[in-house]
C-alpha cells in the first residue's frame, strides 16, 4: 500500500486515482447529458471507460485499513461490469436487446462509483472539518439515497429512449411517452 504525502491523506498513487477517477466521473456526466446514458461510441463515453478501468486497477493498491476491504470489491464489481458492457458493445454490434443491458450496466458501475466517491469526498472535504465524520455519518447515507434515486429514474428514462430507439430502427413508428 501506498504512503501518504499530504493534507488529505493521500499517496501518489492516491493521487492519480483520484484525478482519473474525476475525469471518468466528468466524461460520464457529459455523455448523461448530451446521449442520456454513458455512449461509447463517442468521446465522452470512452473516456469514461478507460479512466473506470485505471481507476478500478488503481484502487486495488489503495486501502486505509490496510488489507483487502470492501472498497476493493466494489472496484472488481465495477471492473467487470464496464467489461461486460464493453463486450455488449463491441460484439453485440446493432443488436438492439443488448443496448438495455449495455445501459443498464454503465449506468451501474456509475452508480456504484458514486460510493466510495461520496464517502471518501465528505469525509476529506474541507479538509481539517469535513463535511462527514465517517462512513456511517448520515450525511453519505443521504447523499447515496439521492444518487440511487437519480439511478433508478435514469435507468427507466434509457429503457424508455432504447425502446423508442429499437423502434425507430425496426422500421416501427414509436409513440409518445
Amino acid at each position: 500500500m501506498q504512503k501518504e504525502n499530504n493534507n488529505m491523506g493521500l499517496s501518489n498513487l492516491g493521487i492519480f486515482h483520484t484525478i482519473i477517477g474525476i475525469i471518468a466521473i466528468v466524461a460520464a456526466l457529459i455523455s448523461f447529458v448530451k446521449y442520456a446514458k454513458i455512449n461509447l461510441a463517442n468521446t465522452s463515453g470512452k473516456i469514461y471507460f478507460y479512466g473506470t478501468i485505471i481507476t478500478s486497477l488503481t484502487a486495488l493498491g489503495l486501502s486505509k485499513q490496510g488489507g483487502f476491504n470492501a472498497g476493493h470489491l466494489f472496484s472488481l464489481l465495477i471492473l467487470i461490469l464496464v467489461i461486460i458492457a464493453f463486450f455488449l458493445y463491441y460484439k453485440m454490434g446493432q443488436h438492439n436487446k443488448a443496448r438495455y443491458f449495455e445501459n443498464f450496466l454503465l449506468s451501474l458501475s456509475f452508480f456504484l462509483s458514486m460510493v466510495p466517491t461520496v464517502n471518501e469526498t465528505l469525509t476529506r472535504i474541507p479538509i481539517g472539518n469535513p463535511l462527514a465524520k465517517n462512513s456511517g455519518d448520515p450525511l453519505i447515507g443521504k447523499t447515496l439515497l439521492i444518487f440511487f434515486i437519480l439511478f433508478l429514474a435514469g435507468s427507466v428514462y434509457q429503457f424508455i429512449r432504447q425502446k423508442r430507439s429499437n423502434k425507430n430502427s425496426s422500421g416501427e413508428v414509436p409513440r409518445g411517452i
